[in-house]
């Protein structure tokens, strides 16, 4: 059996929190002959927890036949320089540790270091030089553009002309590299570092392997998860929104979509999540009289496919101007609301829209309360038919990006690498 690596700094299993990409590839590549085994860190990011590694470099367990292997870590909170400092202790740890690792339960034969940061990448190119195998560069945020993007530090400065640099390097080691959004190669193309504009890197290389959803999974938790929940059985037309409740989520937005639509009687807001401003909006609520929206607080995770289910439109309510979305979308919540099968409200127009691809919900040029509520009312209004074609389009587009077809691609890049 082959063995492939995965580093990924923030991966866990089912059991330790919800970053289950690399588990999900895992199982599937199984099915193909393809050994995975996840590098993490054991300090884990989603949830403030710990793995107790006792003492030892790594901790390596086997959760549904999958092997995890927690790299002990630094202690960090927040963004500041102690998640720096865990950040390089990841990446030192996997320099120290492969070698050990790999004389006690085999090489590799591939690996795929994952960014959420640039050194876990390159920590994959470095060891798989140490092994002379090939190496695989997965981009689920592109960085450093994320940190020009909310002007924490300015492209053409020291420091971001250096960690440009350092992202090119990746990019041009890289025996194939994955974004996780269909229009991220076009970055090396605005940059000037493909072949057809001087540069190195050859764009045939670049594989397109979005984020996506675990259908099985998704539906049997439809069945066994039902939410007791009187206004979730109701027939009113249900507009529902899952997520936290912070200022970054802009929710004070659907509250004065509400407002617009107070007149609409059988119109519902159900809001489910918490956060930094429930309570302040929760009081606004009340002293403003909106009462055509319910805030539902914190539900756990499983509950949300069936909640997704059970809604008339489901809104991505997204901040325009907090992110590049010209290059798509690779969130998971939009691979959930679609395999709700119904129709979906983006707050935000993005580039390589998938909403537009499988005709399954509607955009908003502007994020207005004004322009939610119009298109709110035109899926309210729409023919019986109009709205049940939108809705089977969403829970067949939803097949694309199951992660059994998502390994599908992976296992092409895999077999790619192994080929050169």
């Amino acid at each position: 059996m082959r063995r492939f690596w995965i580093f990924n700094h923030y991966a866990t299993t089912p059991l330790t929190g919800p970053l289950l990409r690399h588990f999900y590839f895992a199982e599937y590549l199984k099915e193909k002959g393809i050994e995975t085994t996840v590098f993490a860190a054991n300090e884990l990011h989603q949830t403030g927890g710990c793995v107790d590694t006792h003492g030892k470099p790594y901790l390596r367990t086997e959760e549904e036949g999958v092997p995890f292997v927690f790299v002990k870590t630094s202690k960090y909170q927040g963004n500041g320089l102690s998640r720096v400092k865990n950040m390089i202790s990841f990446f030192t740890g996997l320099m120290k540790i492969s070698r050990k690792y790999a004389k006690e339960y085999g090489k590799p034969d591939v690996i795929m270091g994952s960014s959420a940061h640039p050194l876990t990448s390159i920590a994959g190119i470095l060891i798989a030089r140490r092994f002379h195998v090939p190496a695989i560069v997965e981009v689920r945020d592109l960085w450093p553009e994320a940190i020009f993007s909310v002007g924490k530090v300015k492209m053409n400065s020291l420091p971001g002309r250096m960690l440009s640099a350092g992202e090119k390097w990746m990019y041009v080691h890289a025996d194939a590299i994955v974004f996780t959004k269909e229009g991220d190669v076009d970055h090396i193309k605005e940059m000037g570092w493909d072949t057809a504009h001087g540069g190195k890197i050859d764009l045939k290389k670049c594989h397109y392997v979005n984020n996506g959803v675990k259908l099985s999974d998704y539906y049997e938790s439809i069945e066994k998860n039902v939410l007791d929940d009187s206004d979730l059985t109701s027939d009113t037309f249900k507009v529902v929104y899952t997520g936290t409740v912070r200022p970054v989520n802009n929710v004070g937005n659907l509250l004065d979509t509400a407002k617009l639509l107070k007149d609409k009687k059988d119109i519902q807001f159900l809001i489910f999540g918490g956060g930094s401003e429930l309570e302040k909006l929760q009081q606004r609520v009340k002293d403003e009289h909106i009462d055509n929206v319910i805030f539902k607080d914190f539900v756990e995770k499983k509950y949300i496919p069936y909640i997704l289910s059970r809604s008339s439109v489901n809104v991505l309510n997204y901040s325009q101007s907090n992110y590049n979305w010209s290059r798509g979308n690779s969130s998971n919540k939009l691979f959930e609301y679609m395999a709700s099968g119904k129709p979906i409200i983006s707050t935000v127009k993005m580039g390589y829209c998938i909403l537009d691809k499988y005709q399954c919900g509607l955009s908003l040029e502007e994020c207005t309360p004004q322009a939610l509520a119009e298109q709110i009312l035109k899926i309210h209004d729409m023919p019986a038919e109009t709205y049940a074609q939108m809705a089977h389009n969403a829970q067949e587009g939803a097949k694309d990006f199951d992660f059994s077809v998502l390994t599908e691609r992976l296992y092409h890049v895999i077999e790619s690498v192994e080929q050169k």
